[in-house]
């Protein structure tokens, strides 16, 4: 069978689902409910990273990955959510080749990169784990956002960039800046799916992008984003929250 990072870098479809309310037991629901991956939000997420733990030992019980995107491109913070045991980092808000190679490199060991080399930690298995420094490097995803104006003008070249796995496009940010704020079917969005698609068809790595809608995944499948993230834990509570509270109202 094939490993997570496998699936991902072989442009198999895989459908995950952002964390945002810190907790271990949303995690675990949504881990139980099918998803191939999970994202614990740091960035804009309520949970700070005293709940990052419970929710990553939350997938790991289930044998869901659990990928952490962080708050900024330091390399402290990648370094610890990956000692913590995350499958992977998402950076936000990169705009240039030079800022994402540098990002990339914080999910690597040297001499490929310049992550602090610890082997007492939970991700070493606190100092039992006998993989080579290279083979844990190729076992963590990187993924590398694309909402900005700049950041669509350089994806090629960030595609083309070492470690980097998947481009992921930040809906609201992006369409933002692009100057049509939430119409994700207006031309000037589709056209940046588009290039985003060809950049990363071209460079050999996976497309992601979140959808609210679960009946949209299929749609980005069918367009090249194999990597697609439905909503998120509380996106999902409030949906099921609110069609429970308006069901059989008079």
């Amino acid at each position: 069978m094939k490993t997570f990072i496998e699936r991902v870098r072989s442009g198999e479809p895989t459908r995950g689902t952002f964390l945002n309310l810190g907790s271990a037991l949303a995690a675990e629901v949504c881990a139980l409910s099918g998803f191939d991956w999970l994202l614990v939000d740091l960035e804009h997420g309520a949970g700070g990273e005293e709940a990052l733990l419970g929710q990553i030992l939350a997938g790991a019980i289930h044998d869901v990955p659990v990928i952490v995107r962080t708050e900024s491109a330091e390399r402290i913070r990648a370094g610890h959510v990956l000692d913590l045991g995350a499958h992977g980092v998402m950076f936000p808000r990169l705009d240039t080749v030079d800022e994402v190679v540098a990002a990339l490199s914080h999910l690597r060991y040297p001499p490929e990169g310049d992550r602090g080399v610890a082997g007492y930690n939970r991700a070493r298995q606190f100092g039992a784990d006998a993989r080579s420094a290279h083979e844990v490097n190729e076992s963590l995803l990187g993924v590398v956002q694309i909402e900005t104006l700049q950041a669509l003008e350089n994806v090629e070249e960030i595609a083309a960039a070492p470690g980097a796995d998947v481009l992921f496009i930040g809906p609201s940010d992006l369409s933002t800046a692009l100057g049509v704020a939430g119409q994700l079917e207006s031309p000037e969005f589709l056209a940046a799916l588009d290039r985003v698609d060809r950049a990363a068809r071209g460079a050999k790595v996976a497309a992601g992008i979140l959808t609210s809608d679960p009946g949209r995944t299929d749609w980005y499948h069918e367009h090249g984003f194999s990597f697609v993230a439905v909503a998120s834990d509380s996106a999902l509570l409030r949906s099921a929250a609110t069609s429970a509270a308006s069901s059989n109202k008079s």
